[in-house]
């Protein structure tokens, strides 16, 4: 008699690709009193912070279309270029909201829509803010400078060297043929703004202080907005130097209660 033989399937099942590993940066908003007249730290905050008596100046500006359809799918494409550097920095952003402090929540999102630890073009990080926290997926690009001033091409040269480095996920976003490039097709920059950032030190980190000098709502002028930044690789660091701060900022009366909004005023008033 015949034997017989069943037959087994090896097994196809394909693990998922893990979340991403995030770094922090903990922000919070000074208030204006810490300026001098010329808009530059004064004699207090810089013995606090141990700043320079200069800072690196840094041109900035973003590209969207005039509804802001890339800010409206949580896309931010910037372009800067600093003193003192040969190259120009373009950067591709994508932010998830974290709600409740769910960080896991919001990279499991991010997974879900094609951003995992195994996708090294971008790096995650938690912008940590005084009220909210944001995930932030960023794809840089450089593109080398004819100098090492804080300029900026023409606004036809900018939009060239961004569409010509534009990442496969900002183009094809929601599955949808080339979206991006139509979008920055039909885009035109907001700004420029010629911020000035400052390294320091405080209770043994490194701190950047930046003064972003934007245009003021009624267009008469322009009005700093000035932020304190530090960065961590582990959220314990992050979470304890983030307390320490911002008790001393507010032991000082220099803190304002509220989050950054820098980028989302520079899309608002340019």
């Amino acid at each position: 008699m015949a034997g017989s033989f069943l037959m087994v399937q090896p097994s196809t099942t394909v693990e998922a690709a893990a979340n991403m590993t995030p770094s922090y940066e903990v922000k919070f908003v000074l208030n204006q009193d810490v300026l001098d007249p010329d808009s530059t730290p004064d004699a207090e905050l810089s013995s606090a912070f141990a700043l320079p008596g200069s800072g690196q100046k840094i041109a900035v500006e973003y590209f969207d279309t005039n509804n802001q359809n890339l800010d409206e799918q949580g896309w931010n494409v910037r372009l800067r270029k600093k003193e003192d550097k040969k190259n120009y920095e373009i950067t591709y952003k994508k932010r998830y909201a974290v709600t409740n402090g769910d960080i896991n929540a919001a990279l499991t999102q991010a997974n879900r829509e094609g951003f995992d630890a195994d996708d090294t073009n971008y790096e995650a990080e938690i912008d940590w803010g005084y009220g909210k926290q944001t995930l932030s997926l960023s794809n840089d690009k450089d593109v080398k400078a004819p100098d090492s001033k804080a300029t900026l091409p023409s606004d036809s040269k900018a939009l060239s060297m961004i569409l010509d480095k534009l990442p496969g996920k900002l183009d094809d976003w929601n599955n949808q043929s080339h979206w991006g490039k139509q979008q920055l097709e039909d885009s035109r920059a907001y700004g420029p703004v010629m911020a000035s950032k400052y390294k320091g030190t405080w209770n043994g980190i490194e701190v950047d202080v930046e003064v972003w000098p934007i245009r003021s709502a009624d267009g008469s002028g322009t009005e700093p907005v000035i932020e304190i930044s530090f960065k961590a690789d582990e959220y314990a660091d992050a979470a304890s130097n983030r307390q320490k701060l911002m008790d001393y900022l507010n032991k000082e009366g220099w803190l304002v209660p509220q989050d950054s909004l820098k980028t989302q005023l520079v899309l608002d008033r340019y």
